[in-house]
C-alpha cells in the first residue's frame, strides 16, 4: 500500500504565510477595503510560492489555511474575493491541478453545524459557504471540507441528531463536501462512524484524538469500515502529543513520534489499502521531512520526496 504524507498551511522552511488578516477591530475604525484587497493579493502571492514549493519537493497532499481572505464571513463585510482574483486563482489551480494535488480545509473551531445558538449556526453556514466558494474558485475537484460534530449540549444523541437536522439544511453542493472527523473528547470514532454512515459521508480519523478520547474501543476493529467511507483515496490525521503528561497529551507536539507513526503503520499494513496522512505537527513541513528521514533510516522505501510504501 502507498502512503502519500502532508502537511498543513505554512511552509516553515520558505517562512511564508497566507493567512495575514487584519482584525474586525480594526476594519472598522478604518473601513478600508484597500487595505483587505492589499492582504488578499500577498496571501495570493504566497499561495502559489507554497504550491510551487510543495510541487518541487514531491509533496502531494496540502491543507489549505482557512484564514486566506480576511473578514470574509463577516456579513457586514461585503466585497469580492472571487471573480476580482479571478486570474489568480486560475494560475494556482493549474499548479495544484496540473501536479495532481490533493488540497483540502478544515475550519476552525468557530465552525459548529449542531450549535443550539442561532446566531453561530448562521455563522457556520456563512463559514462553510466562504470555504466552498474558495475550493471553487480554485477548481479542486474533490472538495472536502472537515467538520468536528461540534457541541455536547443537551447531550450527544440530541446533539447528533441537530448535526443531521442542520446538515440537511445545507445546499446539496456544500453537503456533498462534508466529511466528519472525530474529537479529543466528546465525539469518538463510534459515534462518527455512525453518523457518517447515515449522512453517506466520509470519515476522516485523527489518530491522536483517538488516544484522546477512546472509551476502550479497539480501533483495529473499525479501520476497515472507516476507510470504507471514502470514495477517494481515504485521509486521517496524524500528529504526536506534546507531552505524555494529562495536561499536555491532548495538545500537538512540533514533530512526530517515529515510534507511534510506525506503531500506527503496523496497525494498517495488512489492510492493502493507499491512504493520505495528514501530519497536524507544529512544524509543519519540516516535520514532514524529519519524519521522512527517520522512516527511510527505518528502511521504509520511498517512491519519491514523500510518497512510501508499507
Amino acid at each position: 500500500m502507498k502512503i502519500r504524507l502532508g502537511y498543513v498551511s505554512i511552509s516553515k522552511t520558505l517562512d511564508l504565510t497566507c493567512s495575514k488578516t487584519i482584525t474586525y477591530t480594526n476594519f472598522q475604525k478604518s473601513n478600508n477595503f484597500n487595505k483587505i484587497d492589499e492582504i488578499i493579493v500577498e496571501n495570493l502571492e504566497n499561495l502559489e510560492k507554497i504550491i510551487d514549493y510543495n510541487i518541487k519537493n514531491n509533496i502531494h497532499f496540502y491543507r489549505l489555511t482557512s484564514k486566506l481572505i480576511p473578514l470574509a464571513t463577516k456579513t457586514d463585510v461585503v466585497f469580492d474575493y472571487t471573480l476580482k482574483y479571478k486570474k489568480q486563482y486560475q494560475k494556482i489551480s493549474e499548479k495544484i491541478n496540473n501536479s495532481k494535488m490533493r488540497v483540502d480545509v478544515h475550519p476552525d473551531q468557530f465552525c459548529v453545524l449542531n450549535s443550539t445558538k442561532k446566531e453561530v449556526l448562521e455563522n457556520t453556514f456563512q463559514i462553510l459557504e466562504y470555504h466552498y466558494k474558495i475550493l471553487e474558485a480554485l477548481n479542486i475537484k474533490n472538495k472536502i471540507i472537515i467538520l468536528h460534530i461540534g457541541s455536547n449540549v443537551f447531550g450527544k444523541e440530541n446533539s447528533i441528531k441537530r448535526f443531521i437536522n442542520n446538515f440537511y439544511k445545507l445546499p446539496d453542493y456544500i453537503q456533498k463536501c462534508i466529511a466528519v472527523e472525530n474529537d479529543d473528547k466528546i465525539y469518538n470514532i463510534v459515534d462518527c462512524l455512525n453518523l457518517c454512515k447515515k449522512l453517506n459521508i466520509p470519515f476522516v480519523l485523527d489518530y491522536h484524538h483517538h488516544l484522546c478520547n477512546n472509551d476502550g474501543i479497539e480501533i483495529d476493529k473499525y479501520l476497515n469500515a472507516i476507510f470504507s467511507t471514502w470514495k477517494t483515496t481515504p485521509k486521517i490525521h496524524f500528529s504526536s502529543p506534546k507531552n505524555k503528561t494529562k495536561k499536555d497529551f491532548r495538545s500537538h507536539h512540533d514533530y512526530i513520534n517515529i515510534k507511534d507513526f510506525i506503531s500506527f503503520l503496523n496497525k494498517i499494513k495488512n489492510l492493502n489499502i493507499d491512504l493520505d496522512i495528514m501530519l497536524e505537527a507544529k512544524a509543519k513541513d519540516e516535520a514532514l521531512f524529519k519524519l521522512t528521514r527517520l522512516l527511510k533510516y527505518y528502511n521504509y522505501q520511498f517512491i519519491d520526496e514523500t510518497t512510501f510504501i508499507i
